[in-house]
């Protein structure tokens, strides 16, 4: 596996493979790789000729008391996940050339509808950084496909959405939530909980699975996320939301919509921040 810096270097690399006529896949991330960001690179390298992912913290998705110079930066073990779960170009920019005029300068794009409720709702600005960075990276590598995973629902809906809006020629792709055997979803928040929370968290996901079977017995979804928020109270976690949507434009259901809904939770644990997601079809 190859590691560039260079935004010319990255693009030389390309612009051999399109030459040859090589399908490219692409998989952004931010690093501190596990598993479930494995999973994806592996979906791309089944369907694509080479592969490229991205290791990129991305300042502008950060707000206001989430802190960008804590994240997590673990380059050095990445490279060895990425390199044995196929990547073929590993591109880890600096900020300065994602952001030649600086992050607060940079042209910014925003997608409306999508991000203006959930995590839009408690991270205000958040999806704008993410449309921004996933832009500019569709821009340099030029795949043929990216792959993101479905853990990040609301994500996946926004990329999806400024694709189609700006006619980009990039297809995306989703791959599955990769979950640990008691349910809870892979993520690289998980290493912040401490023994007794890592037992309480797979209540998020056993919450989901509740909230689907009834739902598919006949409940009302309002009910059904009332009900949600007090079990995970109960459990111990501090809710930002608990809510049933529609799966394309996550707007709410009508009283009466039985198909096409997933449900989505975001809950705080002690100090670690959870999200997941279950599909009701």
């Amino acid at each position: 596996m190859q590691t560039v810096t260079d935004a010319a270097a990255l693009r030389a690399t390309i612009r051999g493979w399109r030459t040859a006529g090589q399908v490219v896949g692409f998989v952004p991330t931010m690093g501190n790789l596990h598993e479930g960001h494995h999973s994806l690179l592996k979906l791309a390298r089944a369907r694509a000729d080479r592969v490229v992912a991205s290791v990129f913290v991305n300042p502008t998705q950060f707000g206001p008391g989430e802190d960008f110079e804590r994240y997590p930066r673990t380059l050095a073990q990445d490279q060895v996940g990425l390199a044995e779960a196929g990547c073929d170009v590993l591109f880890a920019p600096e900020v300065a050339t994602m952001y030649p005029f600086g992050p607060a300068a940079s042209v910014s794009v925003h997608v409306p509808v999508v991000t203006d409720t959930l995590e839009g709702a408690h991270r205000a600005g958040h999806f704008d950084g993410v449309a921004t960075v996933v832009s500019k990276l569709f821009h340099l590598v030029q795949p043929d496909f990216a792959v993101f995973g479905q853990k990040d629902f609301q994500q996946l809906k926004v990329i999806e959405r400024m694709v189609r809006d700006l006619s980009l020629p990039v297809k995306i792709m989703s791959g599955p939530t990769l979950r640990d055997d008691d349910g809870l979803a892979k993520s690289s928040r998980n290493q912040y909980l401490s023994p007794a929370e890592r037992q309480r968290a797979p209540q998020i996901y056993a919450t989901l699975t509740q909230m689907r079977d009834l739902f598919r017995q006949g409940h009302n979804w309002q009910a059904l996320e009332t009900a949600a928020r007090a079990r995970l109270e109960r459990a111990g976690f501090t809710p930002d939301y608990v809510a049933i949507r529609r799966a394309d434009d996550l707007a709410e259901p009508a009283t009466d919509e039985r198909e096409g809904l997933v449900a989505l939770v975001a809950a705080r644990l002690g100090a670690t921040r959870l999200i997941d997601n279950l599909p009701f079809d």
